[in-house]
């Protein structure tokens, strides 16, 4: 008689591996900025600063994705709609947008000019701002889409993900008040400061626009924090409802799982993610565009999410670093290596989206569950495999 078994570990292995994975990925992130900067060309080639910073932009917008996919399993195209609010929202509260208000407000900032018209906050105080102003506008978006689940729901938000960069691509005079400067964008806005390290004389007050290596630690420390955040909800009571809801949304109810509150609170806290990382990228830029905020960008976050692993924090950030590396700088870079090698004329960058479709292709054939699956996942995978082959040799 064939026994079904689970996949267990000692719990001095868990343990370690939970002490162990936290402390490599905090010591990885802090020396990857003197690792770029000691490797001499190859630097600006293969690991710009540039890019790493980046990267640490798309690893927020992916925790945040996987708040609202990997937990609450609610399958969201529309997340460009968080990153365009965020975006948006340091663009108000960081630059002379609003001239009107003159003489202007000036909180802690480092505008250049300290007398400048409009809303001058600093960085630090716009990004729990900005945070807010993006979770109430998940769960306005989140809660028509209540009822609706897998296919329906995904193009429901899809529909609210090009609905609003049209609307702010047209609201440049909306009844003569000027919301968004239409194409032409908002900008520039005010450097990124250091906000109290600044007061302390710790830090500088305003970080130069090549620093890209304080750049790399300021949106590093904003992800340790989502992050931390991200883990201790996964493991509380709500982290339970989400898991509990995204594997059978019925029983969840049954249970005693109050459905309409649980999924808003996937759509406010991951919908914050993407606000938070919207505001860094606005400040980052030094302005903001509305072509920025299109389809691509939701596709592309969402397939970090599922290349690295649904519901695994730490799956991904891998999976939001190769792919962010890729597209930024790795597609250049190797296109560039094969045609010195071979003597060929390859444009690689071209064929961005069709490499990108093989490999997700070959991942949900082969590793469906991402390069690093989520232990629940793993472990039901391996025991419906289990079942079905004690089916096979029943049957035989």
């Amino acid at each position: 008689m064939a026994v079904v078994t689970t996949p267990g570990t000692g719990t001095g292995a868990r343990r370690l591996r939970r002490v162990a994975v936290p402390a490599l990925f905090l010591i990885g992130g802090l020396s990857v900025p003197t690792v770029v900067t000691n490797v001499g060309a190859f630097e600006d080639r293969w690991f710009p600063l540039t890019t790493m910073v980046l990267c640490g932009i798309f690893v927020m917008f992916t925790l945040g994705l996987n708040i609202v996919v990997g937990y609450a399993g609610l399958l969201d195209l529309g997340y460009v709609a968080f990153f365009l609010f965020g975006a948006y929202t340091a663009g108000w509260l960081m630059s002379s947008f609003f001239f009107q208000i003159d003489p202007g407000i000036h909180i802690f900032d480092a505008a250049i000019n300290p007398d400048s018209p409009g809303i001058n906050l600093s960085f630090w105080i716009v990004v729990p701002i900005a945070a807010v102003v993006a979770a109430i506008a998940g769960v306005i978006i989140g809660a028509p889409t209540l009822r609706l689940k897998s296919d329906y729901l995904a193009l429901v938000t899809l529909g609210f993900g090009e609905i609003l960069p049209q609307a702010f691509r047209n609201g440049e005079s909306i009844k003569g008040f000027n919301l968004s400067n239409g194409t032409k964008g908002i900008g520039p806005t005010n450097p990124l400061d250091m906000g109290w390290l600044s007061w302390t004389g710790v830090g500088k007050d305003a970080i130069n626009v090549f620093d890209y290596k304080t750049r790399y630690y300021v949106i590093f420390a904003l992800c340790v924090i989502f992050i931390l955040i991200s883990l201790r909800l996964r493991d509380g009571k709500l982290g339970r409802a989400w898991l509990a809801i995204r594997e059978d949304e019925l029983a969840a109810s049954l249970m005693g799982v109050p459905l309409m509150r649980t999924k808003l609170w996937a759509y406010g806290v991951g919908a914050a993610a993407g606000g938070i990382g919207g505001a860094f990228y606005c400040v980052s830029l030094g302005g903001v565009q509305v072509d920025t905020f299109n389809f691509q960008f939701s596709v592309i976050v969402l397939c970090m999410v599922i290349l690295g692993g649904m519901a695994n924090v730490y799956g991904c950030i891998l999976g939001a670093v190769i792919l962010t590396w890729v597209n930024y700088t790795g597609m250049k870079e190797i296109g560039n290596s094969v045609n010195n090698t071979f003597g060929t004329e390859i444009s690689v960058p071209k064929y961005q989206f069709l490499i990108f479709g093989i490999v997700l292709v070959l991942m949900m054939l082969f590793r469906r569950d991402g390069m690093l699956p989520a232990a629940r996942q793993k472990h039901s995978r391996e025991i419906d495999a289990q079942i079905e082959k004690i089916g096979t040799e029943g049957v035989a």
